[in-house]
């Protein structure tokens, strides 16, 4: 069995602005790194070796800030990309249109010029089936991956069955930790089981934009 351990980029100054961020290349606020290091005695447990992040600074200053070697990167584990709502205060997108907006945000819709949930699904599945098959090849019991709120939705959504509609978007510098049987495919019924779900020791009473 494989532990993934997901931790989504710690808070960013477009997080705090409500702003939506995509593939936008965003840094770390000082804030964001103070929460990513109040989290890492979170990952001691696991005491993961293996490290794979987004191709985005956000995720790799994460890394640092967890006092982890920063590993590979993958672009693959990277946000949607947002399209036109890139930068755009994400409130103001719920008011205009809120139907569009709740669909989004539950898979459903794919945002103007952006990337549909399913895209988003298939290439964070291939990723994350990757560093289990390193971790796997390499004899670890654990693999950590710092990304962002999308990917962690499409991945638990498709994996263990986690409706982004019904549940709390990840939090920044939050864990989500993921058990995985060695050798079955992430998608095969049973091969993986949520062991930890939007563990954030710094979240704060807002929701977090992605």
């Amino acid at each position: 069995m494989i532990r993934v351990l997901l931790v989504r980029h710690g808070e960013t100054e477009w997080n705090v602005q409500g702003r939506l961020q995509g593939r936008r290349d965003i840094a770390l606020s000082e804030t964001g790194r103070a929460d990513a290091r109040t989290l890492a005695p979170s990952l001691l447990p696991y005491r993961p070796r293996l490290v794979v992040t987004s191709a985005l600074r956000r995720t790799r200053e994460t890394a640092e800030a967890l006092g982890v070697a920063t590993g590979r990167a993958d672009a693959r584990l990277d946000e949607a990309h947002l399209g036109r709502w890139e930068g755009e205060n994400s409130s103001a997108l719920a008011a205009a249109d809120p139907v569009a907006y709740r669909d989004w945000r539950a898979g459903r819709l794919r945002p103007p010029g952006g990337e549909s949930f399913e895209e988003l699904t298939t290439r964070v599945l291939d990723a994350v089936a990757q560093a289990v098959a390193e971790a796997a090849g390499a004899g670890e019991r654990s693999v950590l991956i710092v990304t962002h709120g999308g990917p962690v939705r499409a991945l638990l959504q498709r994996t263990v069955g986690l409706d982004p509609e019904r549940t709390v978007p990840a939090h920044p510098a939050s864990l989500c930790v993921l058990e995985v049987d060695e050798g079955s495919e992430l998608t095969t019924p049973g091969a993986c089981r949520l062991r930890l779900f939007n563990h954030a020791p710094s979240a704060r009473d807002s929701e977090p934009s992605d």
